[in-house]
């Protein structure tokens, strides 16, 4: 069932930070989303059902978080900034009363528990930190089901790319590990404040109903992975060389896992990475 929640707007947000001498910082990758149409939107890309302890990473001045407690059941919001931590526990209680919130002050890179297990993962991400912030959730929290990120359009492209593609890589295949994602639409930069130089966009990802492995094979597909774009413009046979040991024993742990020694790592998908690891180790 919806809540009643007053979200906030452009004015309400300046005042805020106004009164807090807040200024968003390029340090902390800040950008605050000013417009309640766009937060509706991000929520309803979400796909929430009502149901979800959902957790926020970055919340900032709790534009989004208003948009969440709109919908889900729960909302766990994870900040480090001290004076808008302080802030946002009223700021929800003004605005979105007898709603289930919870605030964890803490840098989202070295939060291993929370109070609650979460659903999904929804936030506008900070831009400095966004792929590791995300891909750190995912390790922790394998409750994690769903999920929506707004971030940098390039990072987003990156993310949801596919093998074959020129900026499919890294983060691309580490995402895949853990879920299916695709690009779920563009945000403008005058919704922002301040207004960013770079253009955003959304990420949608849903977990794999099976992992592909344990946490052993994932390091070590993840160290595949790592080791085939550092230096992508070379064969996988020298590419992965210094990992295998040498560009021989590269060769025959390619062989071994199906594939060309002379292929690129952006022609791999996540389950020939996951192949190679088991090559590797078996």
């Amino acid at each position: 069932m919806p809540h009643e929640v007053n979200l906030l707007g452009g004015t309400d947000i300046r005042a805020l930070a106004s009164r807090l001498d807040v200024t968003p910082t390029k340090k902390l990758g800040q950008n605050f989303v000013t417009d309640p149409n766009t937060i509706r939107r991000i929520v309803a890309a979400a796909k929430l059902d009502g149901s979800e302890t959902v957790v926020e990473i970055g919340p900032g001045l709790g534009s989004l978080t208003l948009g969440l407690l709109e919908v889900a059941n729960k909302v766990i919001a994870v900040e480090i900034d001290p004076k808008m931590a302080a802030e946002l526990e009223s700021t929800i209680a003004n605005r979105a009363p007898g709603t289930d919130f919870t605030l964890v002050r803490n840098d989202a890179l070295k939060v291993t528990q929370l109070p609650a297990e979460p659903d999904a993962l929804v936030a506008n991400l900070p831009y400095n930190i966004s792929v590791p912030v995300l891909l750190h959730f995912l390790e922790q929290f394998s409750s994690i089901q769903k999920g929506l990120v707004l971030v940098q359009a390039e990072v987003a492209h990156r993310l949801a790319a596919t093998p074959g593609s020129k900026i499919y890589g890294i983060p691309s295949v580490k995402l895949a590990w853990y879920a299916d994602s695709y690009l779920a639409g563009n945000v403008g930069r005058n919704i922002f404040w301040p207004v960013p130089n770079v253009d955003s966009a959304l990420v949608y990802f849903a977990k794999r109903d099976v992992a592909l492995g344990d946490e052993e094979l994932r390091l070590a597909t993840f160290a595949a992975a790592d080791a085939a774009f550092g230096q992508r413009r070379k064969t996988l046979r020298q590419a992965l060389a210094d990992w295998a040991g040498s560009p021989a024993e590269a060769e025959r742990i390619l062989i071994s896992a199906g594939i060309s020694p002379q292929a690129r790592g952006e022609e791999l998908n996540v389950h020939q990475f996951v192949s190679i690891a088991k090559a590797k180790n078996a």
